[in-house]
């Protein structure tokens, strides 16, 4: 597994449903950890997988965060960086099928802002190997959308996209514009707003759970 990663196994031998939980521009493979306990009938029976983006994000003062691809703000994706950051993102999903416990039937993408993308190009180019995708503050770049094949395995595949009405880092129109990018692909969606900036509140974090556990975890 080429990618540094956390990861928070539950006891005993599996499988177990699994979510790939995807950071966002500047964090790192602990940021998103912190879910975990909650994650799967709210008692962390859940196997989460925390990889960390291959970009280095300079702070100052020697500090570095991390991140999938370059951001250049005004400007779309650099293709290639993001390509080659899907690459190792698929690299280690393979490689984390062989180490771990993973029910291959219950695995999930699930990104923050920049990590989202990454779960939309890991589950809507492949739907057959998840049992879902959720964009938390995040947004579906149009070249990705325009990129994306259409699947058969696209239709009633569980979607999830909540957003902060008072983002300032993403405005809430980018996953507005995402829900309609998102239509033509038949997937099942479910979109929510809430009273919030760019982050995870509790009242849409119980949410996040419910749907995995209504939706993802039961969805073949």
């Amino acid at each position: 597994m080429d990618l540094l990663y956390a990861a928070h196994v539950p006891a005993g031998d599996g499988p177990f449903p699994t979510v790939l939980l995807l950071h966002g521009w500047g964090a790192s493979a602990h940021d998103l950890l912190g879910l975990a306990p909650s994650i799967h009938c709210g008692g962390g029976g859940a196997l989460v997988l925390c990889p960390q983006g291959p970009v280095a994000v300079p702070f100052g003062g020697g500090e570095y965060g991390w991140g999938w691809f370059p951001m250049t703000p005004g400007m779309p994706p650099d293709l290639d960086a993001f390509r080659h950051a899907a690459g190792l993102l698929r690299a280690f999903v393979g490689a984390a099928l062989e180490r771990y416990p993973v029910d291959r039937e219950r695995l999930v993408p699930m990104g923050f802002s920049q990590g989202g993308v990454m779960a939309y190009e890991l589950a809507l180019r492949e739907p057959q190997r998840f049992a879902g995708v959720a964009a938390l503050s995040s947004w579906l770049p149009v070249p990705l959308a325009e990129d994306l094949p259409r699947l058969p395995a696209h239709e009633g595949f569980p979607t999830l996209v909540v957003h902060g009405t008072r983002d300032t880092m993403l405005e809430v129109e980018r996953a507005r514009e995402s829900r309609e990018l998102l239509r033509p692909f038949g997937v099942a969606l479910t979109y929510r707003e809430f009273d919030m900036g760019h982050e995870i509140r509790p009242d849409a974090l119980r949410v996040i759970l419910r749907w995995l556990d209504e939706k993802a975890f039961r969805s073949r």
